[in-house]
């Protein structure tokens, strides 16, 4: 099993970061989750390692309840 990186691994995370934010474009909000959803279904079948997208579940819902 590969571990996940959480240390910064993007060159350009804001641009990211600001693709991410225009792919919710003018949808609703159940439109945005859907299409957000579908990004995290593709991302995970990429990673393809179960307990990797596993925890990075664990550390976005830690996070969450951190905030």
């Amino acid at each position: 099993m590969s571990g996940l990186i959480t240390t910064p691994n993007l060159a350009n995370p804001d641009a990211l970061y600001a693709e991410l934010v225009a792919m919710a474009g003018d949808l609703s909000a159940e439109e945005a989750l859907n299409r957000a959803a579908r990004l995290i279904l593709l991302l995970a079948n990429h990673i393809g390692d179960p307990a990797v997208v596993s925890h990075a579940i664990q550390l976005a819902v830690a996070a969450d309840q951190a905030d």
